[in-house]
């Protein structure tokens, strides 16, 4: 099994850059994750080099996931597994088989694709986990989107990183907005505040599929899973704000005004969002605070990446 260099050691701190544009009344600030450099970056290299301590000290050879055409996740662990030399099998809906960019580097870093009707996909994962058994394979597999104790560890992790940039430089975020989509990160900020004992700021997942009663579900199950035993003493239920409110009907689905922000945020601060998770997520962090009438306060925006969904929407809509 071949090492990670990168994932050897910590991740390197991504920076935090104020925000040139007037997108309302606040201080804004951006912390770039899509920076991390692996495989197009994003939250799902904090996930996977936590993945990867776990495979290197196993007898894994077929790492496998399950994701959707345009999964960032997909595309993570797919060249995790490469770059380790490990086989990678990744299970996806049938449902939507558009070739995407995401689909396109998962199918070049070597991984099998196997689709299946979104009913059947447990049925799926588990009767390939046992044919590779039978095969004296050693699977390992992560769930869709990094979820399960690793991916939040990697988001308490990222949580400190925030802290020590507000020392560091005098200031304090009074808020803390991201996509929020299977839960990891999200369970990851909120544990990495209610360890630390912070009541002074809110953390508000902006969901990009799920509704409000799953979603959120979701995301406390996690944080009791990480907390273990201090669930009970730590957790507060004013530290998980997750809305649904900005989900336009779904995974997948934006509006003109998303596409009009993500043109004025490349063409201000040359960073690409995407429709699908950060682009959507920034739409409902700008709606939310003028809907709540929040007004001069230090907001800070997480971009979990998702570069290659850039590029697709510029060929859908024809922008090329």
């Amino acid at each position: 099994m071949k090492e990670i260099t990168l994932f050897e050691k910590p991740l390197p701190v991504t920076p935090v850059v104020p925000l040139s544009g007037d997108y309302g009344d606040n201080h804004f600030y951006i912390k770039r994750d899509d920076m991390l450099p692996f495989s197009f970056g994003g939250n799902k290299v904090r996930k996977a080099a936590e993945f990867y301590r776990e495979i290197k000290n196993s007898d894994t050879d077929v790492v496998m996931t399950y994701g959707s055409n345009s999964s960032n996740h997909c595309r993570i662990i797919a060249n995790m597994a490469a770059s380790m030399g490990l086989a990678c099998h990744v299970i996806s809906p049938e449902e939507n088989r558009e070739r995407l960019y995401n689909t396109a580097f998962v199918e070049q870093l070597g991984a099998v694709i196997e689709t299946c009707p979104v009913t059947k996909v447990a049925e799926t994962i588990e009767n390939r986990k046992a044919a590779y058994r039978r095969e004296g394979k050693h699977p390992y597999f992560i769930t869709g989107g990094g979820h399960g104790r690793p991916g939040t560890e990697s988001y308490v992790k990222a949580y400190r990183e925030i802290c020590a940039y507000e020392k560091e430089n005098g200031i304090h975020f009074d808020y803390i907005f991201h996509a929020s989509g299977t839960g990891a990160t999200q369970a990851g900020l909120v544990c990495g505040q209610l360890l630390n004992g912070d009541r002074d700021r809110q953390i508000v997942g902006i969901s990009i599929a799920r509704e409000q009663g799953r979603g959120r579900t979701v995301v406390k199950d996690s944080i009791r899973e990480y907390l273990g035993e201090r669930f009970a003493e730590l957790y507060r239920e004013d530290a998980l704000l997750f809305t649904d409110e900005y989900r336009l009907g779904g995974y997948g689905n934006y509006s003109g005004e998303v596409l009009s922000l993500i043109d004025r945020v490349m063409e201000r601060e040359g960073i690409p969002l995407d429709t699908t998770y950060v682009g959507k997520a920034f739409y409902g962090m700008c709606a939310f605070l003028k809907e709540h009438d929040i007004k001069d306060k230090n907001v800070l925006f997480i971009h979990t990446g998702g570069t290659p969904l850039y590029f697709d929407l510029l060929l859908k809509t024809g922008r090329r």
